[in-house]
C-alpha cells in the first residue's frame, strides 16, 4: 500500500486498534488453554492456532503506516506493546521510534539489543538520527557514528550541536539547490535526472557560487513560466529565512502565520546550510501544546499511560505535595472561622461555591494569558492594560453572577444580609482570580520559567484560600 493509502482517519485507527487488541486476546486465550491441557495432540493444535494468530497479527502490522503503528503501541499495555513490537520488521523500527512519545520510546529501546538498535538507526536520515541519538546508549551511538560516512557524520554532529529548542536541531539537509543564471528549461532537465524530489519540496533554493542564498523558486512558478526565462527573472528574492539558533516555537508560529511548507536555514553570513519542513513544525506545535497541558497541572514530563506505579509517582508527586500544603492552608483558613460556621450553618454550604467559581474564572484568565505569552502578544505596556481589562471582566462577572447566587441564598435562607455577603464575596474572589491569573504567568516569565508551569495548581490554591477567607471574613463581620 502507498503512504497515502495507509494514512487513516481517527475512526479507522480506532478500528485497527480494536482489531489488534482482539487478535492479542485470542492469542492469549490459546496460550492459556495450552497451559491447562497436555498431550501431543493438544500441543500440536495449540501450536498451529498460535501460529495462525501470529500470522494474522503480522499481516495487520505490515499493512499499517509507521505513524499508525506508533499510535497502537502507545495505546497498549506494556506487555502487549512489546508483543506487537517484536512483529515490526527491522527496516521500519527507526521510523516508528521517531513517531512514538519519549516515554514509550524508552520502553521499546529497553527491549532491544545492541544489533537491533544499530539496524534501526542505520535506516534513518541524518536529521532523524540526531533526533533519536539522545535516547540511544552511549556505546551504541559511538558505534553508529563510526559506521556513518564522513558527510553523514558531519550532518549528525551538526544537528546534535544545537539545543532541542533551536532550529538547528530540526534542520533537514535533503534539499534541491539551483543557480540564478540558468534557464528554467535547464532546471527542469536537472529535476528529471533526479530519482525523486525530497519530501515537502514546494520550492527550490537559489544560491550563488559561494552557496549564499539569493532567493527561492516556487515549483508552481517553475511549471507555468516560459522555460526560456532565467531563474533570476522568476525567483522570489525576499524569502522567509531562519537561522540555526532561532527558537523553534517562534519559528513554528512563523510557519503558521505565513503558510509555509518549507523554508531555508542560513548561517550568519547568509550561506544556505539546511531547510525546515512543515512536518517538523507540526511536531513542534503538538509537543508545545502537550507540554503546556502537562505543566499547567504539575506533570514534570511526558508520561506513558501504562508506566509503572513508581514512574508515575515520580512524575506526579511534586505538585501533589504542594497542593497538599495549599489544601492544608485552606483548611486552616476555614478553621479560623469555626465559631462563625457553628452560628450560621449556611456558610458551610455556600463557601465551596465562592471558591469553585473563583478557581474556574482564574483558570480562564490564566489560559488566555499563557496563550498570549506563547504568541509574544504581551509587552510591558500592554500588560498593564490587559490587567485592567481582566479586572473589569471579573468585576462585571462578579456583580452579575454574585448577584444571582446572592438572590438564591436569600431565597433559600430568607436572609438578605447573607445574600449581600455572598454577592460581595463572589465579586472580590473573582477580582482576586483575575489578578492572580495575570500575575502568576507573567511572574514566571520574568523568572525565566515556563508560564504554564503549575499554573492551574497555583490559581486553584489561591482562589480556594482567598475565597474562603473573603466569604467567611465578611460573614463574621456582617452576619455573626
Amino acid at each position: 500500500m502507498s503512504e497515502v493509502d495507509t494514512r487513516k482517519p481517527h475512526s479507522h485507527l480506532q478500528s485497527q486498534l480494536a482489531r489488534v487488541t482482539e487478535l492479542l486476546r485470542r492469542q492469549h486465550l490459546v496460550e492459556d488453554l495450552a497451559h491447562r491441557q497436555h498431550g501431543d495432540h493438544h500441543d500440536l493444535v495449540d501450536s498451529l492456532v498460535h501460529r495462525q494468530h501470529v500470522a494474522e497479527l503480522q499481516r495487520e502490522v505490515d499493512g499499517l503506516h509507521p505513524a499508525d503503528i506508533a499510535y497502537i503501541l502507545e495505546a497498549l499495555p506494556t506487555d502487549e506493546r512489546l508483543e506487537i513490537w517484536t512483529l515490526v520488521k527491522a527496516d521500519r523500527d527507526g521510523e516508528i521510534l521517531l513517531e512514538v512519545s519519549d516515554s514509550v520510546r524508552e520502553s521499546l529501546l529497553a527491549d532491544m539489543d545492541r544489533p537491533e538498535m544499530l539496524a534501526a538507526a542505520e535506516q534513518l536520515d541524518a536529521e532523524e538520527l540526531a533526533d533519536l541519538a539522545e535516547d540511544l546508549p552511549d556505546d551504541v551511538l559511538q558505534e553508529l557514528m563510526h559506521r556513518l560516512d564522513a558527510d553523514q557524520r558531519e550532518r549528525v554532529q551538526s544537528a546534535m550541536s544545537w539545543d532541542e529548542d533551536q532550529v538547528g536541531a530540526l534542520m533537514d539537509f535533503d534539499m534541491v539547490t539551483i543557480r540564478e543564471d540558468v534557464t528554467l528549461e535547464t532546471v527542469l532537465r536537472y529535476l528529471r535526472r533526479l530519482k525523486e524530489l525530497p519530501e515537502h519540496t514546494d520550492k527550490l533554493f537559489v544560491v550563488n557560487h559561494d552557496t549564499l542564498l539569493t532567493g527561492v523558486l516556487p515549483i508552481r512558478l517553475l511549471l507555468v513560466n516560459d522555460p526560456a526565462k532565467d531563474v533570476s527573472e522568476v525567483m522570489a528574492a525576499d524569502a522567509n529565512t531562519f537561522h540555526p539558533d532561532d527558537d523553534v516555537a517562534e519559528t513554528a508560529q512563523a510557519f503558521e502565520r505565513y503558510d509555509l511548507v518549507t523554508a531555508p536555514v542560513v548561517d550568519s553570513s547568509g550561506r544556505l546550510i539546511g531547510r525546515l519542513t512543515i512536518d517538523a513544525m507540526v511536531d513542534v506545535i503538538r509537543e508545545e501544546s502537550d507540554a503546556e497541558v502537562r505543566e499547567r497541572f504539575g506533570l514534570r514530563e511526558d508520561e506513558d499511560i501504562f508506566a509503572s506505579v513508581w514512574k508515575s509517582l515520580r512524575n506526579r508527586w511534586a505538585w501533589l505535595a504542594i497542593n497538599l500544603v495549599t489544601a492544608f492552608i485552606a483548611s486552616r483558613v476555614i478553621g479560623l472561622f469555626e465559631g462563625s460556621i457553628q452560628k450560621l450553618v449556611a456558610l458551610a454550604a455556600l463557601m465551596p461555591i465562592v471558591a469553585g467559581i473563583g478557581g474556574n474564572s482564574g483558570n480562564q484568565t490564566i489560559t488566555m494569558i499563557v496563550r498570549a505569552l506563547a504568541l509574544d502578544q504581551i509587552s510591558p505596556t500592554s500588560g498593564k492594560r490587559l490587567l485592567r481589562k481582566e479586572l473589569g471582566v471579573a468585576l462585571v462577572n462578579g456583580v452579575i453572577w454574585g448577584g444571582v447566587i446572592g438572590l438564591v441564598a436569600w431565597l433559600l435562607y430568607r436572609n438578605l444580609a447573607l445574600g449581600l455577603v455572598m454577592t460581595a464575596a463572589m465579586t472580590l474572589n473573582l477580582l482576586l482570580a483575575a489578578l492572580m491569573g495575570v500575575l502568576i504567568p507573567m511572574s514566571l516569565i520574568k523568572l525565566g520559567r515556563d508560564p504554564a508551569m503549575g499554573a492551574s495548581v497555583m490559581i486553584t490554591a489561591l482562589t480556594d484560600s482567598g475565597g474562603f477567607f473573603i466569604f467567611l471574613g465578611l460573614a463574621t463581620i456582617f452576619l455573626v
